[in-house]
């Protein structure tokens, strides 16, 4: 990120006192001797000269920094910073000397200190390309993704072809949902280096967001084929290859990113999901399970049926919509990996679990509409009929123009004897589009 070696000050001979004939040469010497050090990457001897000219004339700032350089690139991060501040002591204008000092905070984390030194940098030399990198970097590592996107525009105003500020754009913007944005950077990027397989990785990726999941398979198959270790390339195929129903495909990517990292939970979840859509509901629900458990570190009511739906009617007539309770999304949300979960166990029987897991994508989703459905689908083919009304009416508050769930709810409600609170909800369902609801209202309604 940071080329330490190019910033060292050779000019520093000058500020030596020149009254001080013979202690200046000597000093001056083992200035010399320690650029010259560290420009072939001696830096620990580059350290000890910096070291003989300090003891030599102990006011002179660039020694200090130059030393404080020799310790960075040893990793002395923290002996670096204490001669950087020196530095700025006997020279509070060098900005070579803050922006150093805020690498080495950077390097230790310290990402808000950083930011006031490169700042400082900013305010004596505003057009150095790096102070602005820099600062957009430590900006990006405290989330402060709007003013990392102004920093590194900046830099890429003072140096158009400076890839790292590409990159480092491109990415910010994907974290600020700018996906089209960041395609140019990504795009440009390539143009510049053809080679780099995590351009053509993160332009993927923009791409799947933006649901062109035919750009986003043609970058990704660059980026594997320069880099065929990337994980997130496999992941990030299998999703797109899954969207376009490509499920052979995309369950080999699942299988080769599961076979490059055993702990990748989205390589489980998605295929599960592929084994699921392949008809492989053990194998479907064994990923679900695995991919849950990396992922972490109901009472039947007695119902009176005194409609004139009886509950032979009213299973035939939910049946219906038996497909509504299924996989239509590929995510890589954590409680879609509990419904789809759900679903499978659900299509092998095992109504309890199912429910169960639906729970479970309820409680990390609290919004989320398809599963109170299902699950109010299944507490009813389970003769739960009152729980299976409440996940209905969920499903309709958070999505009022769900038109199955009126239809469920309507047909359940007229089963209960409400049969003007269930044929209204049926004539809401026909309203919204789903034309099944008006031959039950012409049946029973009338």
């Amino acid at each position: 990120m940071y080329r330490l070696y190019a910033l060292l000050l050779v000019v520093a001979l000058a500020s030596f006192c020149p009254h001080q004939l013979n202690a200046q040469q000597t000093a001056v010497d083992y200035f010399e001797s320690g650029v010259t050090k560290s420009r072939t990457g001696d830096f620990t001897g580059a350290l000890q000269a910096f070291s003989m000219a300090i003891t030599m004339n102990p006011d002179n700032g660039p020694s200090y920094y130059n030393r404080g350089l020799a310790k960075a690139n040893l990793k002395d991060h923290r002996g670096a910073i204490l001669d950087y501040d020196r530095a700025i002591e006997l020279n509070p204008k060098d900005a070579l000397a803050f922006l150093s000092r805020g690498v080495s905070k950077s390097k230790q984390d310290d990402h808000r200190s950083a930011l006031l030194d490169y700042g400082r940098a900013i305010e004596l030399s505003p057009d150095d390309a790096q102070a602005y990198y820099n600062r957009g970097a430590s900006r990006s590592r405290l989330e402060q993704y709007r003013g990392a996107l102004q920093d590194f525009s900046r830099t890429l105003e003072l140096e158009p072809n400076n890839q790292a500020a590409l990159y480092a754009r491109g990415i910010t913007k994907q974290k600020l949902e700018e996906f089209s944005s960041s395609l140019v950077d990504f795009s440009k990027l390539i143009e510049l280096n053809p080679k780099r397989a995590q351009a053509y990785a993160s332009r993927g990726a923009s791409r799947v967001e933006l649901n062109d999941f035919t750009g986003a398979i043609a970058d990704l198959n660059k980026a594997i084929e320069l880099n065929p270790e990337d994980t997130e390339s496999y992941l990030n195929r299998g999703f797109a290859k899954g969207k376009t129903e490509d499920f052979k495909g995309a369950n080999v990517d699942f299988d080769r990113a599961i076979g490059l990292d055993k702990n990748s939970h989205r390589g489980y979840y998605g295929r599960g999901f592929c084994r699921s859509k392949l008809g492989d509901q053990k194998g479907a629900v064994q990923d679900f399970n695995q991919a849950i458990e990396l992922n972490n570190t109901n009472t039947d009511t007695k119902v009176f049926f005194n409609g004139r739906l009886n509950r032979g009617a009213l299973d035939n007539l939910r049946s219906v919509v038996q497909e509504r309770n299924k996989m239509n999304e590929l995510s890589n949300e954590r409680s879609e990996a509990f419904f789809s979960l759900a679903v499978s166990r659900n299509k092998q029987g095992d109504a309890k679990l199912a429910i169960a897991d639906l729970n479970k994508a309820i409680e990390l989703n609290p919004t989320y509409a398809e599963a109170y459905f299902t699950r109010g689908m299944i507490k009813s083919a389970q003769n739960d009929q009152k729980g299976a009304l409440l996940d209905c009416s969920s499903a309709i508050k958070l999505n009022p123009r769900y038109a199955e769930a009126y239809y469920i709810r309507g047909i359940i409600r007229h089963s209960l004897g409400d049969e003007n609170g269930g044929c209204l909800d049926l004539s809401k369902a026909g309203e919204l589009g789903y034309t099944p609801a008006y031959k039950v209202i012409s049946d029973y309604c009338n």
